[in-house]
Order: structure tokens, then sequence, then C-alpha cells
């Protein structure tokens, strides 16, 4: 009884380790399209890499090149920010549904919109 206690037990945590705390990997490339409204919009390429619930990664976009990005997902919502030379503070949130990614962002001086996408590689 005590070794299949321990068996449990173990892989148990197996599963904890193995599966992301979100449920979900956003590792990969993303091609996401951004609308800020009036002060228009365009597609956004983030490059993520996820351990556990920390994001990491870059963004190639109209407001810069290979900006470093950092995040984290929890309980299904990825959140996620950098500093452009030309929006300033740039933060997304959102969710996966489906394959689609989608949800808000704020490019500082530039205004709040929405953003939808999804992982191309």
């Amino acid at each position: 009884m005590r070794q299949i206690r321990t068996l449990s037990l173990a892989l148990g945590f197996l599963a904890l380790v193995a599966i992301p705390a979100s449920g979900q990997d956003v590792t990969g490339t993303w091609v996401l399209s951004v609308d800020l409204g009036a002060a228009g919009g365009g597609d956004a390429t983030f490059v993520f890499a996820q351990e556990g619930a920390e994001i990491t990664g870059t963004y190639t976009g109209q407001t810069g090149d290979g900006v470093e990005v950092t995040g984290t997902v929890e309980d299904g919502v990825i959140k996620f920010s950098f500093i452009s030379d030309l929006a300033g503070a740039v933060s997304y949130e959102g969710a996966i549904e489906e394959g689609v990614f989608k949800g808000t962002c704020i490019y500082g001086d530039l205004g709040e919109g929405t953003f939808e996408g999804s992982k191309s590689s």
C-alpha cells in the first residue's frame, strides 16, 4: 500500500512539472493583428519562450525590432510587456481559445486597442 501511495505522489508531481501552470504553452512565433482605433494598427510578431509561468521573447513590429519582452501566464491569462522607443511602455493581456490569441493592448502614448492572432510556428 505504501508503494502505491509513493507512486501516486510521484506521478502527480511529474504531471505538475510537465504542464505549465496555465495549462497552455505560448512558446513559438505569434503574429498578432493590432487595432489601435484612430491611432492605426498593424501586425506585431512575437517570438516567445515559456518556462513555467514566465515568458521571455522578442517583439518586431511598427514600433520596434527585436525588442525584449517579458511576461507571465497565470490561470489562462497571458500578460506581457516591453518598452518601445516610439510608444513608450507597451502591454498586452489576453487568452488563447481554440488556437486564437486575443485580448487588449496599451501602446503607451499611442493609445489602447485590441489584438488577435495565431501561432505561425
